[in-house]
């Protein structure tokens, strides 16, 4: 556990176009469920998790193969890491597969006030760099979680998409969805 912050300046498109600034990245989408499964264990079944997957990836008008990062909740603990796989899988289906993903947890630790801001700044600059970063200390990975979790090192990867998973306390859960601003997108 522990605690860090990030900040974002958000605007509307026209807003930064007057002031002749160049977005790192769209906020496409966004959804939120909640299970209120237990208070701090996730729903086996990963539904509401995937549903806010999906959701947010609607809302995105965003198809699960243009998905090119999941910086996923990932605790490293054995009920919310197995959950959370099955979420993904329910929600991107065979493009779950596809997809690296990576817990930046492993990294920083569980920051609990801004966890979820931190790690939507690492995925805009995952999409700003190219860079996915790794999933640190990934040295025996759990057979049920079988997806790329890109271990121990930090792949080189254009991308056009990143996806933000936030799985509280309470089965409170959050995706948010970003794309790279229209002008620096590959169409």
């Amino acid at each position: 556990m522990g605690e860090g912050s990030a900040v974002f300046v958000m605007e509307s498109e026209e807003s930064a176009a007057r002031r002749n600034v160049e977005p790192l990245a769209e906020l496409r989408g966004y959804a939120a469920t909640s299970d209120a499964h237990h208070l701090t264990e996730p729903s086996a079944t990963g539904e509401s998790a995937a549903r806010a997957m999906v959701m947010a990836l609607a809302e995105a008008g965003i198809d699960s193969s243009e998905v090119g990062y999941i910086n996923a909740h990932g605790t490293s603990t054995p009920l919310n890491d197995k959950h959370e796989t099955k979420a993904i899988k329910v929600a991107l289906g065979e493009d779950a597969y596809r997809v690296p993903i990576s817990s930046s947890k492993s990294m920083t630790g569980h920051l609990l006030g801004a966890g979820g801001a931190l790690e939507a700044a690492i995925c805009v600059m995952a999409m700003r760099d190219g860079l996915i970063p790794p999933t640190i200390n990934l040295d025996e990975p759990d057979p049920e979680c079988d997806l790329n979790y890109t271990p121990n090192a930090a792949l080189k990867l254009e991308l056009d998409v990143a996806m933000s998973n936030s799985f509280g306390f309470g089965g409170h859960n959050s995706v948010l969805v970003f794309s790279k601003p229209r002008q620096g997108r590959q169409e």
